[in-house]
């Protein structure tokens, strides 16, 4: 069985879950008002094996370095190890976001294509990036639609424009 080590934070824009595994890898991040969403995709990616959520302050210190991150520190999200579930596809386009740098978009085709695929499968990687179980760590707000738009994030729009200006992406 799954130990899932979680603990909840205060950011400027609302309160964040953390969850890691007993090495301290992140496996989900997610706002408060979307935890059915979190629960949902912890039963998708866990269910079989069995997980059971244990509650500790700071886990591997990775609250306070999400914490550091709002703060301003903003690199520090980079260092954050992970272990996600998913589809190879899926785990491909995360590990795929983990590289555009803070401050930075990249379009939905854009990222398809830097996964060797054709434009045609922006919509593939849309649907990847939004079941990303391990949000801001891994940067699926820093993909936007080709016209410039923010389109969807799981943790909404306005969250959205919070961390693109907050990591320097002055929007027009």
């Amino acid at each position: 069985m799954l130990t899932l080590l979680e603990d909840k934070i205060s950011t400027p824009v609302g309160p964040l879950w953390v969850l890691c595994d007993e090495q301290f890898r992140l496996r989900a991040v997610e706002w408060e008002e979307y935890s059915a969403r979190m629960v949902e995709l912890l039963n998708i990616h866990y269910r079989l094996e069995g997980y059971q959520r244990v509650p500790l302050r700071n886990p591997g210190g990775l609250s306070e370095k999400l914490q550091a991150y709002f703060d301003g520190e903003l690199a520090i999200i980079d260092t954050l190890p992970t272990a996600t579930a998913g589809t190879p596809f899926q785990r491909e386009v995360w590990q795929a976001l983990r590289t555009i740098p803070c401050g930075q978009v990249m379009h939905y085709g854009q990222l398809a294509l830097k996964l060797g695929r054709a434009v045609g499968a922006a919509r593939a990687v849309g649907a990847a990036n939004g079941s990303n179980p391990v949000s801001i760590v891994v940067p699926c707000h820093r993909v936007i639609g080709s016209n410039g738009t923010l389109t969807g994030y799981a943790g909404g729009v306005q969250r959205k424009e919070w961390l693109l200006r907050h990591e320097g992406y002055l929007l027009l």
